[in-house]
């Protein structure tokens, strides 16, 4: 469960709202968040893993504070990058996974051996000893959902995971992330990836204009911006 007790971001004390109060309780297993570029999506979603402390109230998943027990919840709250390559930083796959596990203290053999297991359940085993600067933009962003998964935290947080993808990619991902365990929460500008949530919120100049049914959300967002479907 994900909490916002009347959250809010300023850039400074008297600056500019990136983000207005929010009381926000999310309990669903998949939740979306669209909106314009610049709105606050991503404010949103660096708060849910203590990337960005709000400025006022507070934020909690699974009743830890992200600002008081922040070690704790970013051990429980996986964050991926639009950009797979902000967050891959050892040469292969099979050492960015590793690295990944050693917060768990184990023997290099047994972080070896993790690590294959890992990449064969995301299918990139063959892709382990390649270089990252030579995998496909779809590649890069699976092995960087293999590498926060690893540790099994209990919350995805995803940052338009799908941008830079071409369609086959797309599916990929999202089909990945529909199978996943944990609850995931997520941003994209794919009005497609954002009907397969449970729960969708629509952010417009750092409010929350919209919470509920993806397809009542994806309907008030096209209100918003004045793009609606051809034929309607």
């Amino acid at each position: 469960m994900i909490e916002f007790r009347a959250a809010a971001v300023r850039t400074h004390p008297e600056g500019r709202i990136l983000l207005h109060p929010l009381e926000l309780t999310l309990t669903e297993q998949r939740v979306s968040v669209i909106g314009p570029n610049g709105s606050g999506k991503s404010t949103l979603l660096r708060l849910i893993n203590g990337l960005l402390l709000p400025t006022q109230g507070s934020v909690a998943v699974h009743g830890s504070d992200t600002a008081t027990m922040g070690r704790a919840v970013r051990r429980s709250v996986g964050f991926v990058f639009t950009d797979p390559l902000s967050q891959l930083v050892m040469p292969t796959g099979r050492e960015d996974v590793e690295l990944s596990l050693r917060t768990q203290r184990l023997s290099q053999a047994e972080r070896r051996r993790r690590a294959g297991q890992i990449l064969r359940r995301f299918g990139i085993e063959h892709l382990a000893d390649r270089s990252t600067y030579d995998l496909s933009g779809g590649e890069r962003q699976i092995l960087a959902l293999a590498v926060v998964l690893a540790v099994e935290p209990r919350v995805l947080v995803a940052d338009e995971p799908t941008t830079l993808l071409d369609l086959r990619n797309d599916a990929r991902v999202r089909s990945l992330i529909a199978g996943l365990d944990q609850q995931v929460v997520f941003t994209t500008h794919n009005l497609d990836f954002a009907l397969d949530a449970d729960r969708t919120l629509v952010i417009d100049d750092g409010r929350v204009v919209f919470d509920g049914p993806p397809v009542d959300a994806v309907d008030r967002y096209r209100d918003l911006t004045g793009c609606t479907p051809a034929g309607s």
